[in-house]
């Protein structure tokens, strides 16, 4: 059977559900859902079975939502990109319009704690003072006035609060070194309990329910992060709650009735749960069970959210070919209501699988990712490198659109998880400082040759394409393996680490010490930093590049993509360049997604060979 052309727009249009929320209370269920074309609120009743939207924004999508108290939703939004994201309010009882809470311009926001059993406040932070620094503020949910609760002396990137609300713990870091500072109550001063190297993870995640000691994540003594119950009068790690010898433990799931863990989470090839409670892994076990009769059996599903008394849970279902579901469990009973599909328009059977890989590195390093074939397809394949963002982060198998367009159009796709890519432990990561385009980027030219080797790609049908950091690797690749890419995209990606350096947000300043050991030195390296900055080698490129920049980027600014654009063109390279007046690090506009990803598939085609639709279902011949 022919595998119908799927239309670009098909897998860029807003997820009919996304981050989906229930009311402390259990009585509502909030999500994202779109409406004129941007992410709005919807409230649903799960009753009744009815819902509404209850916002109405048309010029930027909603990026983030929380139950306040059962009454009230509180969202993110920033202004064109520019990350400055602003706090609103949002009365579910009544008809009047959310309350902007934050400064309006040129000021950060981010929700802190909801704090759960408090009816009145929660807490939030803002660097409005001063724009490196974030303060904490007490909000109050009825007149939306702001308290400083906790102000930021200097240098502090955290902060830890108590279920009653009280800031127990602040995470002070003067880059190279991060302490913990510590307090009982809140009318104590903070005092230092204990300071590690950055290359230590050391990080609190919850109050334990003693109220004095603390759970974290730590690899003090050990390669991978393991979670454990931290004491600050001894200044050990006391308890082993979870850990892996293979990859790191990334944080907890925790019960405020039961006051205890319910799981601790990690990543493998995929996001997993070791339980910690017997009754909710019951639980998720039935709900697993029943959800992947209905989908399917390759689907990893996750808990969302739960009411206070636990009796109702969300669950999000998802797996590589199948865009994330949504359900509501009622525990007692153990039903499961289906509360909606991200992208109900793509079939299962219409999109490619990812599969798990590994190779070793010229230096022997085991090196992780996956690979995307088509389903109906002939190897050698011609093949997209798709290195992620970050760089310290990683690619997770599951629904990725990119991946998929790309494999519908007869691309197999190679996402490899180069040394520095989270979750695989600190040696791993300590692999990749002062790396970038080198032997980070030799991780990902090894993979290719690997697939070659193996009669997988096609040496002469190679692209490369990614954003942020991937955008670097982008230009990284075309300038030093020129040999080995026919053409390359690159989104917001850095070519200049000097300038980059230099432009940073003013929030990241603490961490310029860290960065120095991590990527370079502008000072003292800047001889190391011109050597992998593809700008200054842009005589080797002969590719054919295609970038897209966001204006309002505060992370890599506009200028790292004009020097490329203009450092190739002056040598007649031929290169697109398109900028989006209204983004800012990566396109969050679907309109904007949709347009971008029509130019790529458009680009690819003409360089790699691959193919087009032609707005019918059909391949464009």
């Amino acid at each position: 059977m022919a595998i119908r052309c799927i239309p670009v727009e098909e897998f860029f249009r807003n997820p009919r559900i996304s981050q989906v929320r229930i009311a402390p209370d259990g009585k509502h269920v909030a999500w994202l859902a779109p409406n004129n074309g941007q992410l709005n609120v919807w409230l649903y009743d799960p009753a009744s079975g009815t819902g509404r939207f209850l916002t109405d924004e048309r010029q930027r999508s909603i990026q983030a939502l929380a139950w306040a108290n059962s009454h009230t939703i509180a969202f993110l939004r920033d202004t064109a990109g520019d990350e400055n994201y602003q706090l609103y309010l949002l009365d579910i009882d009544s008809t009047a319009p959310p309350r902007r809470c934050t400064p309006a311009y040129g000021v950060r926001a981010g929700i802190l704690n909801t704090l759960p059993h408090d009816e009145r406040r929660i807490l939030i932070t803002h660097n409005g003072r001063k724009r490196e620094l974030f303060d904490v503020y007490a909000l109050d949910l009825a007149s939306g006035d702001l308290e400083c609760i906790a102000e930021n002396p200097g240098g502090v990137t955290g902060w830890l609060a108590d279920d009653e609300g009280t800031i127990r713990i602040a995470i002070r870091t003067d880059g190279a070194n991060t302490t913990l500072l510590y307090r009982d109550r809140e009318s104590e001063p903070f005092r230092e309990l204990i300071t590690t190297n950055f290359r230590t993870t050391l990080v609190p995640l919850r109050m334990a329910p003693d109220g004095r000691r603390f759970y974290v994540l730590s690899n003090r003594g050990r390669d991978t992060a393991a979670v454990y119950v931290f004491d600050p009068t001894t200044l050990h790690e006391e308890e082993l709650i979870a850990t892996s010898d293979t990859y790191d433990m990334d944080g907890i799931l925790y019960s405020l009735k039961d006051r205890r863990p319910i799981a601790a989470s990690m990543v493998s090839w995929k996001h997993e749960y070791i339980f910690l409670h017997p009754d909710w892994q019951a639980l998720w076990e039935r709900a697993n069970e029943h959800i992947a009769s209905e989908l399917g059996n390759a689907l990893v599903v996750q808990l969302t959210d739960w009411s206070l008394d636990h009796e109702w849970i969300v669950l999000s279902a998802y797996g590589d070919v199948q865009p994330p579901v949504y359900y509501l469990l009622h525990a007692p009973t153990g039903s499961l209501h289906h509360l909606g599909s991200a992208m109900p328009h793509l079939a299962a059977d219409e999109l490619a699988h990812q599969q798990p890989i590994h190779y070793r590195s010229r230096d022997g390093l085991l090196i992780r990712g996956y690979l995307t074939v088509p389903r109906q397809s002939t190897k050698p394949l011609p093949l997209i490198v798709l290195p992620h963002g970050g760089p310290w982060v990683r690619d997770v198998w599951g629904f990725n659109p990119a991946v998929q367009l790309f494999a519908n159009r007869g691309y197999g796709v190679l996402q490899v998880n180069y040394r520095g890519s989270t979750g695989y432990g600190r040696r791993f990561w300590e692999a990749s400082f002062k790396q970038w385009g080198r032997a980070m980027q030799d991780d990902l030219t090894d993979g290719v040759r690997w697939l070659i080797a193996n009669g997988v790609a096609d040496p002469e049908r190679i692209g490369i394409v990614g954003g942020s950091y991937g955008g670097y690797a982008v230009l990284a690749g075309l300038a030093f393996t020129p040999e080995l890419y026919r053409c390359g995209v690159d989104i917001v990606g850095v070519s200049n680490l000097i300038t980059f350096r230099k432009t940073i947000p003013p929030y990241w300043t603490p961490l310029n010490q860290m960065l120095d050991e991590m990527i370079g030195n502008v000072e003292t390296e800047e001889e190391l930093l011109h050597q992998v900055s593809p700008v200054f080698h842009a005589d080797r490129i002969r590719a054919p590049l295609l970038v897209f920049q966001g204006a309002n980027d505060p992370r890599v600014n506009k200028a790292e993509s004009d020097q490329i654009v203009e450092a190739l063109r002056a040598r007649g390279v031929p290169v697109e360049y398109y900028v989006r007046d209204d983004e800012g690090h990566g396109f969050l506009d679907e309109r904007n997604r949709t347009w971008m990803y029509g130019i790529i598939e458009r680009f690819l085609a003409t360089h790699l060979g691959g193919r087009t639709c032609n707005g019918t279902g059909d391949y464009a011949q």
